[in-house]
Parts: structure tokens; C-alpha cells; sequence
């Protein structure tokens, strides 16, 4: 299962070291007690631009806590996630609970350094494990409550009163409906910028529907968008607002 396989060549536009030898130097400039790293990001695709960063998952042998840290490191932008195999486990658990699978991708992706290390197939199976899991199953309470909630977006975005207002509306609703398309599947959903990259694998002719239905939105033209929704929705019962209940448990109460 060792997959540490150089990452693909940086574009020519990046003069910056590459991201591997990087996460080498940074291992031992501050990590020196660190068992081993795993290097993600958007190199690892060949998609990396001038400000894309190293994602950097670090592994201790033992730590109090997980932490998250940001710095600049031989002009390259890191972002460290740092874990020992607890938190680490842990953190796996809460990808599943959430839907997005963000670490656990990151370790099963990522190459690691230094090359060759003995628990690197131990971590990566970890993950592949995490990843070969079901995703969470929403259920119908959830569905009809996302489904509510994106229904009230459409309604905004039909008569929006400015365009800033518009733009916020289409914004949650990338979150929201991309959301939703995946988990009403039953498969890992994914967030922001990594929606796209996901309906990509999933199905390349709604990725290009979706692309230009949001990209015709921003532009001010939102029929599209307002189409596919409810093209989406209705697996599991169109847009809905009239008769929609929820309640809330009886104990959600402060007494005096």
C-alpha cells in the first residue's frame, strides 16, 4: 500500500521549491520529534497556482492535544494539521460524521515524508478504511429539513433586492445544494471549491450543467439555477415550505 511516489511537477510559473522537499525541511526545522508527515494539497493534482499552500499532516507519537497552525516557510503558504494516532482516529470519525471527508483524504492522498517510512502504510490504511465506510445516512428529518431550508433560498433568489443580496443567496446555495445532491445519494460530500471537483467524479454532465447554471446566477441570470434545484430536489420530494413543521425537544427550555 506504500504510495510515496514523487508529487507531479509544479507549474513552470512556481520558482518555490517542491512542496515534498519542503515538508522535509519543515519536519526538521520544527518538528524534529514528529514520526512523519503526510504532504497534500493541490499539487498533488497538478492544480496548484501561485498562492495555492502545503497541507501538511503531521504525526506525533504523542500528543495533548491536536492543533491547526498557519505559517509562511520558504515561500510556501503551510497549513499543519498536527495528530498523534488517537487524535487522528478521532478526527477520522468526525470526517464521517460531518460527511466531508477532508483528513482522512489528505493522509490516503498525500505522499509522504520521509520516504519510505514503516507506519506509512499503517496510517493510509487507516484511512482507506475511514473512507471505505458508508458515508452517514440522512434521515427523513434532516432530508426534509435541508430541503426547507434550500427551498427558502430559491424563494429569495426569484426576486433578490440587490445584487449583493443575490450573490450571498447563491453563495449558500452552492454550500447548501451541494450538500445536499451528495448526502441524498449516500455518498461523501465535499465543501466550497471541492463541490465542483466532486460532482466532477461523480457526473461529469451535471458538473458542467452545474458550472454554468452558477456561473450564469453570479451573472444575473438565475433561471438555471433555479431549474436544477428543484431538478434535485425532487428524488425526495421537491421544494417545500407549505405544511412544513419542526419541533423542538421539549426539554430546550430555561425555567425560572
Amino acid at each position: 500500500m506504500n504510495s510515496s511516489a514523487k508529487a507531479p511537477p509544479q507549474p513552470s510559473f512556481l520558482n518555490r521549491r517542491p512542496p515534498v522537499d519542503v515538508a522535509r525541511d519543515i519536519l526538521t526545522d520544527r518538528y524534529p520529534n514528529a514520526l512523519l508527515a503526510f504532504v497534500a494539497g493541490s499539487f498533488n493534482r497538478g492544480e496548484a497556482t501561485m498562492f495555492s499552500d502545503i497541507d501538511l499532516v503531521v504525526i506525533f507519537q504523542k500528543l495533548d492535544y491536536a492543533w491547526r497552525e498557519s505559517f509562511v516557510f520558504q515561500e510556501w503558504p503551510v497549513e499543519v494539521f498536527a495528530h498523534d494516532p488517537e487524535t487522528l482516529r478521532y478526527f477520522f470519525h468526525d470526517d464521517a460524521r460531518t460527511g466531508v471527508p477532508m483528513l482522512s483524504a489528505m493522509v490516503l492522498e498525500g505522499p509522504v515524508v520521509p520516504v519510505g517510512h514503516p507506519m506509512e502504510d499503517e496510517f493510509k490504511a487507516m484511512a482507506a478504511q475511514a473512507l471505505s465506510d458508508k458515508a452517514p445516512q440522512w434521515d427523513a428529518e434532516t432530508l426534509s429539513r435541508k430541503r426547507c431550508a434550500i427551498s427558502d433560498l430559491i424563494d429569495d433568489l426569484r426576486d433578490p433586492r440587490n445584487a449583493i443580496e443575490a450573490a450571498a443567496i447563491i453563495g449558500r446555495l452552492h454550500e447548501q445544494l451541494g450538500d445536499f445532491y451528495f448526502r441524498s445519494l449516500g455518498v461523501w460530500s465535499a465543501s466550497g471549491k471541492h463541490i465542483t471537483r466532486r460532482l466532477e467524479k461523480i457526473d461529469t454532465v451535471l458538473s458542467t450543467r452545474w458550472e454554468e447554471a452558477f456561473l450564469d446566477a453570479w451573472s444575473g441570470q438565475r433561471s438555471k439555477l433555479i431549474h436544477l434545484t428543484e431538478e434535485i430536489l425532487r428524488p425526495q420530494g421537491r421544494l417545500l415550505f407549505d405544511g412544513y413543521r419542526l419541533e423542538a425537544p421539549p426539554h430546550w427550555r430555561i425555567c425560572v
